[in-house]
């Protein structure tokens, strides 16, 4: 006789803290990645472009503090210091343009001052112009951009032909000119105070049409793609198309050339100071340093290599850091 043959027994059916993490898994795995999360994470790769914006990083913070460091060091960037300037030649005493361990950079010649001292303050001077004239282009930019590409007709050909005269303007010459002539005081500020406000007002009024084109073409091709044309159709105003849908899909190319943009001011900032139109001595500008250093470039070349590396290192970061940040925002890029 047979033994009687056993049912097959039932699979045990999952707990709930089971259910839960399936769950949580299946939910994990179809999660979308944002637009900034991806870019990021593309941004991360590129070795070059952190390395860009560490150091972009780390010069705004030695900027902020300058004051603090300096202090710390016991310098400061107008004090003179006769007694380690040679007499008869005016250059400083010891190797490397009076390196030391209480000058970290040198002295200058004739006076003395710190160089490493003035090297801190003069970066507030480059970052804030580069920094805040961006600003103001990208707000001009972005404005008359995007109500030229929008609107189109009459708006458009106006502003149009404005970018086209800006563009063709005598931007270096025409800051000269107007530095040149300004008051000692202004508004409330002295001194180099209103050059660099000056600076900045005028340096950003010429760098808006750049931007400026590039909005208006995003805007003449984002204005006839299908939600735009869904949100019409649903009776949204001209003012809600502009403000939640086309200017979100314009931050890609805004912060894209505004990384891009700022290096370019900070090399006209540094133009206008070696030409003598920047800020007044004794206020630190690195391209002052540039233009006191030709005369010394052969007795002391320190003097005149100290900001030069200054500027080569801040601009390329910036354009390392640009470049990096376009790529990370654009989705056709092979990285």
């Amino acid at each position: 006789m047979t033994a009687p043959l056993h049912e097959p027994t039932a699979e045990a059916a999952p707990s709930a803290a089971e259910e839960a993490a399936l769950a949580s898994a299946d939910a994990k795995a179809v999660q979308g990645r944002s637009l900034g999360r991806i870019a990021w994470e593309r941004l991360k790769r590129d070795k070059l472009a952190l390395t860009g914006g560490v150091v972009v990083l780390f010069l705004v913070v030695i900027a902020l503090l300058a004051p603090v460091i300096t202090s710390l060091l016991g310098q400061d960037p107008n004090e003179y210091h006769e007694s380690l300037i040679d007499p008869l030649f005016g250059t400083p005493t010891g190797s490397l343009g009076g390196i030391s361990g209480d000058h970290l950079l040198g002295v200058e010649p004739v006076n003395g001052r710190d160089i490493f001292a003035r090297i801190l303050y003069g970066a507030r001077i480059s970052l804030l112009v580069g920094f805040l004239s961006a600003v103001v282009a990208v707000i001009l930019g972005t404005v008359l951009g995007i109500l030229a590409g929008f609107f189109g007709g009459w708006i458009d050909s106006v502003i149009s032909r404005v970018m086209d005269g800006l563009l063709a303007f005598p931007q270096l010459l025409f800051i000269i000119a107007l530095v040149s002539v300004m008051p000692n005081e202004m508004l409330g500020l002295t001194g180099s105070s209103v050059r660099v406000f000056v600076m900045i007002l005028v340096i950003g009024f010429f760098g808006w049409p750049y931007i400026g084109r590039v909005v208006r073409g995003q805007t003449l091709s984002l204005r006839e793609r299908e939600y735009v044309e869904a949100a019409r159709s649903l009776g949204a105003g001209r003012l809600y198309i502009l403000f939640k849908e086309l200017l979100p899909n314009l931050v890609a190319p805004i912060v894209v050339y505004t990384t891009m943009m700022i290096p370019t001011n900070i090399l006209t900032e540094a133009a206008l100071s070696f030409l003598g139109v920047g800020v007044k001595p004794p206020t630190a500008s690195w391209g002052q340093m540039l233009s006191s250093a030709i005369d010394y470039y052969e007795s002391d070349p320190m003097y005149m290599v100290v900001p030069g590396v200054a500027i080569f290192i801040t601009v390329l970061a910036f354009n390392l850091f640009g470049d990096g940040v376009r790529d990370a925002l654009d989705p056709k890029a092979s990285r």
